[in-house]
């Protein structure tokens, strides 16, 4: 398939332009991506002509909307190299790490590294773990040798993201994992930013459990997945109660269900679920391996074209996974992204839910533009046309 047929993908997407019919040049994948069509009408056939409850109902709509939800989980454990008995569907990754860092029998001491999102810090903090950091390389990588002489056998748990949702930069998982399993701990990875540019196979990662959501991968909100090794999964203890989870249930005491449904309480988000699927299925049939090619490319250019101003500061390592952060001298981020909106340009302004790492660069914000698979030239041009009339407004 030829780079040009990706970026002919912009016409699948009805979000893509104004209220008044222009091009909307989408710059926030990072934050969350843009919708195709075909999950849409997924989501809208569930929601309309297929809709029933799953699991308990014994008529047949019900019964035929239960083997497309389970097909679902099928998919989403497909896309990422699992088995569909080691996912859980969530509310979203940010769920999912909660559901570890309050289920994993053994709470002690957890590293993070400088660059996690607030989802994988605060989680392990309100559990109870003793929370250790490492530091970062000097291109702002989670640096794996200072995390191979911080870690011992106290440590139960290491938690990292894949990609850098500030600064597109990406996890050795696989060297990650093989630290963690030296001194005995497990690694979870937060593959929120990973999983809609990088082929994932957690088997070949090697990691224990891995976090990521629907709605950074074209899509719904509300719905994420945690996968776990089985074996984990099934010494982990439920973290909340309801129906579904359940075996029996008395007054006196309640068995519960293998996971996952354990950690399924309460009627799931059925149509969510289904607009899941589409959107793995949608990625999976342009090729994962294109889609990173051709954001890997629009990043190159991005910053070849940002680093050509003086006044411009660039964060992260060249080599990043569809995301550049910048600054601009002498104008605040949320500035810049006022006076973008008004060219028709979205990025993201502020700390990216990454305060400790704005504290390690010594700024309270940055710009960022986050690229998906509907990217393409003309937006980054959009983007720096943008940022010369901002620096003309600014003097």
């Amino acid at each position: 398939m030829s780079e040009g047929r990706v970026l002919s993908r912009k016409a699948d997407f009805p979000g893509m332009v104004t209220a008044d019919g222009q091009p909307w040049h989408y710059l926030d994948t990072a934050a969350t991506a843009q919708k195709p069509r075909a999950v849409i009408d997924a989501v809208a056939a569930a929601l309309g002509k297929d809709y029933a409850t799953v699991h308990r109902g014994v008529y047949s709509r019900s019964a035929e909307m239960t083997l497309g939800y389970e097909a679902a989980r099928r998919t989403v454990a497909k896309f990422i190299g699992a088995q569909e008995d080691e996912i859980v569907f969530t509310r979203g990754a940010t769920e999912a790490i909660n559901l570890v860092a309050y289920s994993y029998p053994a709470k002690g001491r957890v590293l993070l590294s400088q660059l996690e999102h607030h989802s994988n810090i605060v989680p392990w903090q309100l559990a109870g773990w003793q929370v250790d950091v490492c530091p970062l390389t000097e291109d702002g990588r989670i640096d794996l040798d200072a995390a191979e002489a911080m870690l011992t056998s106290d440590h139960e748990m290491v938690a990292l993201a894949h990609v850098s949702n500030v600064l597109g930069s990406e996890l050795d998982v696989a060297r990650a994992a093989a630290l963690a399993h030296s001194v005995g701990a497990r690694l979870l990875v937060d593959g929120c930013q990973a999983v809609p540019r990088l082929a994932v196979d957690v088997a070949a990662l090697g990691c224990d459990f891995y976090a990521f959501s629907a709605h950074k991968l074209y899509g719904p909100t509300g719905i994420g997945a945690l996968w776990g090794r089985a074996d984990l999964l099934d010494a982990m203890p439920p973290w909340q109660g309801g129906g579904a989870m359940i075996e029996r249930v008395t007054f006196e005491g309640s068995t519960y269900a293998p996971p996952p449904q354990r950690f399924e309480a309460g009627t799931p988000a059925i149509v969510e679920a289904i607009g899941f699927a589409a959107a793995c299925d949608y990625v999976s049939n342009i090729g994962l391996a294109l889609i990173e090619a051709h954001e890997r490319a629009l990043v190159a250019r991005t910053r070849d074209a940002l680093r050509r101003m003086n006044d411009i500061t660039l964060f992260g390592p060249e080599e990043s996974a569809g995301i550049v952060s910048f600054a601009l001298d002498g104008v605040h981020p949320h500035d810049l992204g006022t006076i973008l909106d008004e060219e028709n340009v979205a990025i993201r302004a502020g700390h990216h839910c990454a305060q400790p790492l704005m504290d390690h660069l010594g700024i309270p914000a940055t710009a960022r533009a986050s690229f998906g698979l509907y990217s393409d030239e003309s937006d980054v041009e959009a983007l720096i046309r943008g940022i010369e009339r901002t620096k003309a407004i600014f003097g």
